[in-house]
């Protein structure tokens, strides 16, 4: 799922998408640049003022038992989901066993624009169904889906 950003921050939108995975019972590895996981680790503690998601950074003792684990690198807590942030890379093929992939770029950046493009076809043609939501409007709609097939 590609989140085109123009109006919501990376740290809002990941916010209501990890509180949404959590209710699910999904395990989520964050992956991000070192800049945007500590605006996104401070966020989490901060945002709500009745609740915090529990999440950690990795390099701790504990990283395999984190709900949600921010980090720069592979995933590290048997995670069932993705979030990608920032700069930061993946694999297509990362994408297919996993219950979700969220790709997360600033849509008024020309650079993350065409990154986020290059990304779609490389999860398309690596055979995922991908999803492009955009919050134009002012609130998310999904703009395209298409697979592999497609």
């Amino acid at each position: 799922m590609f989140y085109h950003l123009s109006h919501s921050s990376t740290e809002d939108t990941a916010f209501t998408l990890l509180t949404r995975a959590l209710g699910q019972g999904w395990r989520v590895m964050v992956r991000g640049d070192d800049g945007t996981l500590a605006r996104l680790d401070e966020a989490l503690w901060t945002l709500s003022d009745d609740s915090f998601l529990p999440h950690g950074r990795e390099g701790g003792p504990h990283d395999a038992a984190q709900p949600v684990l921010l980090g720069t690198g592979a995933i590290g807590n048997g995670a069932n989901c993705l979030m990608v942030v920032g700069n930061a890379p993946f694999d297509p093929e990362e994408a297919a066993p996993l219950d979700r992939l969220w790709v997360l770029f600033d849509g008024l950046d020309d650079r993350a624009l065409a990154r986020a493009r290059d990304q779609w076809r490389a999860v398309v043609g690596a055979g995922v169904t991908a999803q492009y939501w955009s919050e134009e409007g002012g609130r998310w709609e999904k703009k395209a889906e298409r697979s592999a097939s497609s």
